[in-house]
């Protein structure tokens, strides 16, 4: 009995919830007809304002309201709904002062913005989908929701006028539809919230586009980067070491002395250059990582690392080598953010398998307040994993710790 009660009472303010939500937007509409009957006599076009102010109502409770019902349905279900939004993509200066933003040129970053908000919102198919939807609930689950409502509210007026026999009908309408007047919500969210094959597919399309240009982009600035190293630190000592040599060679029999020296500063040079190299190679593929694996390597990069690094694992295993070296790097990449930016003096790197992948946690105990803004460090982190559909989970509040966790499906 006590169970059943609980059912009844949790049902009933769950049914609730779902009126109150699925009803918004259409009270906001009687809202503006009851304000253009009120102003009916005054002049026939008196429909415009009501009407321009209900559309702008509409328009910008749509996507909270779908946002509610999606979390309402994860909460009491645990059915999860992507929401399906396409996201906004970086926005670029260029040499000439414009801001790019995918779509046009802005004078400014916030003008770029602003457009750019614009146009994906009106060219986001899970716009259109979020105001079928806001027409389509008041129609289903709103209406099944009503009934344990207008259930008890017959009870209440009719108890109040000495009809009991319709109040007693209305209040077991009411206590028989709670439990099962909200429930219509997770079907009807997962039929209309849920995106269409075909919109799947064209994000997913997009998601790897938008991939491939980000790769393209790593590879070049990548390149650059090897190019610039080479130029400015082994290529340089390098041909210093070859005048130094071409020097002694003319200095040997007139000043020998002069000579020695001269060779043992180009011993030093080339030792110095074979260091560059190797730091280069390092830095490209560390040998570590592809003789041992990633565990071993981030064991041996826990090592170097300033911070007092743990690596918590107790798997073996081997992965495909571009799935080693994006996690690899994804780890030197958060322990570096964690002594540069969060002054963290300790960090604990969790290393194991799921169902799905393997997942690689770094936590610090740095000041937190990491921000995965665009274009930042954890952004670029996050679409690199993106490459293998990965994914980059960030917490850290204010005052620490910080908690990243980076996940990669696999079979390996």
């Amino acid at each position: 009995m006590r169970q059943l009660m609980a059912s009844v009472f949790v049902g009933f303010a769950r049914a609730c919830v779902v009126v109150a939500v699925s009803m918004l937007v259409p009270a906001v509409w009687a809202a503006a007809a009851a304000l253009w009957i009120w102003w009916w006599n005054a002049t026939p076009w008196t429909w415009t304002a009501p009407l321009l102010w209900a559309s702008i109502a509409t328009l910008a409770l749509t996507r909270p309201v779908c946002r509610m019902t999606r979390a309402l349905v994860a909460r009491w279900t645990g059915t999860v709904i992507p929401a399906g939004y396409r996201q906004a993509g970086p926005v670029t200066q260029l040499s000439t002062g414009y801001w790019w933003n995918g779509y046009s040129y802005e004078r400014t970053s916030r003008d770029a913005r602003k457009d750019q908000r614009m146009r994906i919102w009106w060219s986001d198919p899970a716009t259109w989908r979020d105001l079928r939807f806001i027409v389509i609930a008041p129609l289903t689950m709103g209406i099944t929701a009503a009934i344990p409502l207008a259930g008890a509210a017959t009870a209440i007026l009719a108890f109040t006028h000495a009809a009991p026999l319709i109040g007693l009908l209305g209040l077991i309408v009411a206590i028989a539809a709670s439990p099962y007047g909200w429930r219509p919500i997770e079907p009807v969210a997962v039929r209309f919230l849920r995106a269409s094959p075909a919109m799947a597919l064209a994000e997913r399309v997009r998601e790897l586009t938008a991939q491939h240009a980000d790769t393209t982009i790593a590879q070049a600035a990548e390149i650059r980067r090897i190019e610039r190293d080479l130029h400015d630190g082994a290529q340089a000592r390098l041909v210093a070491l070859g005048l130094s040599l071409a020097t002694a060679e003319k200095l040997m029999e007139t000043h020998p002395d002069q000579a020695k020296a001269l060779m043992r500063e180009a011993r030093i040079g080339a030792t110095t250059s074979l260091t560059e190299l190797r730091d280069l190679v390092r830095g490209i593929s560390p040998p570590v990582l592809n003789e041992r694996g990633l565990i071993d390597a981030v064991r041996a990069l826990a090592l170097d690392s300033p911070l007092e690094a743990t690596v918590n694992t107790d798997l073996r295993l081997r992965l495909d080598p571009p799935i080693e070296s994006a996690m690899y790097f994804g780890v030197a990449e958060l322990l570096t953010n964690a002594v540069k930016h969060a002054h963290a003096t300790q960090a604990l790197i969790s290393i194991a398998r799921d169902d799905t992948g393997i997942a690689v946690e770094v936590e610090d105990n740095g000041r937190g307040g990491a921000d995965p803004r665009t274009g930042g460090g954890l952004d670029g982190l996050r679409r690199r994993l993106a490459a293998f559909d990965g994914t980059l989970e960030i917490t850290s509040p204010a005052g620490g710790p910080t908690r990243v966790r980076m996940a990669v499906p696999c079979e390996s």
